[in-house]
C-alpha cells in the first residue's frame, strides 16, 4: 500500500485481512506484556474476525505496519470518521514485541496521517492517550501533534475507566511540515 524507508528502514502499511490471521494471533501473544493495562487487542479467533468486521465499517480505516522483513510490527486504526463540516477520525495504535521503539510506528503513522488528509479528507486528527503511556506520548509529540486537554475517566480499558489526555493534528499544521516523520 505505502512504504516509508528511513536509515535502510523499510516499513509498509497493509489493509488488515484474515490472510495474516495466524501472524497477527501470535504478535498479539508475544506482546501480552507490552499491552498489559493500554491495550486490549483481539486475542482469539472469533474476536479477531470481528475486529475485521468492523475496521471494514464506511466511518473507519484500518491499516497494519509491516517491517520490511514482512512481519507484523503494528496496528493502526483510524476509527468514528465523521464527514461534513467536522471531517475528523479518533486514531487508535499499538506496537508489537519485539518491533516496539524501532520506528516502525513512527514511519506507519506518518504514511497514515498523509492518506487520511489526503486520500480521505479529513481536517482532524485525534488521539487519546493514558497519560502514563510515555511511549505513545512521544509517538504523537514526533509526529507533531498538540495536546489540548484531559479528559477524566474517559475509556473503559481493562475493566477499569481511565483518564487520557487529548492530542490532535490538524491538516494545516500537517501541511505546514508537522506529523511528517
Amino acid at each position: 500500500m505505502d512504504a516509508q524507508r528511513s536509515g535502510g528502514a523499510v516499513t509498509t502499511l497493509v489493509r488488515p485481512s484474515a490472510t495474516l490471521q495466524a501472524e497477527f494471533l501470535a504478535a498479539v501473544k508475544r506482546s501480552k506484556a507490552l499491552h498489559a493495562g493500554w491495550v486490549t487487542p483481539p486475542r482469539t479467533r472469533e474476536a479477531f474476525h470481528s475486529y475485521l468486521r468492523r475496521i471494514r465499517a464506511a466511518n473507519r480505516l484500518g491499516y497494519w505496519v509491516v517491517t520490511g522483513a514482512h512481519e507484523l510490527a503494528g496496528v493502526i486504526n483510524v476509527s468514528e470518521i465523521v464527514r461534513g463540516s467536522l471531517c475528523s477520525g479518533y486514531l487508535g495504535y499499538y506496537a508489537f514485541a519485539p518491533h516496539a521503539g524501532a520506528g516502525h510506528m513512527t514511519r506507519g503513522l506518518a504514511a497514515v496521517l498523509r492518506e487520511v488528509f489526503t486520500r480521505h479528507g479529513l481536517h482532524r486528527v485525534e488521539a487519546n492517550i493514558q497519560p502514563g503511556n510515555e511511549a505513545s506520548r512521544a509517538l504523537v509529540q514526533r509526529l507533531g501533534f498538540r495536546l489540548e486537554g484531559f479528559s477524566p475517566r474517559y475509556l473503559k480499558l481493562g475493566g477499569r475507566w481511565r483518564d487520557h489526555e487529548r492530542w490532535a493534528l490538524l491538516i494545516e499544521d500537517w501541511k505546514a511540515g508537522r506529523g511528517r516523520g
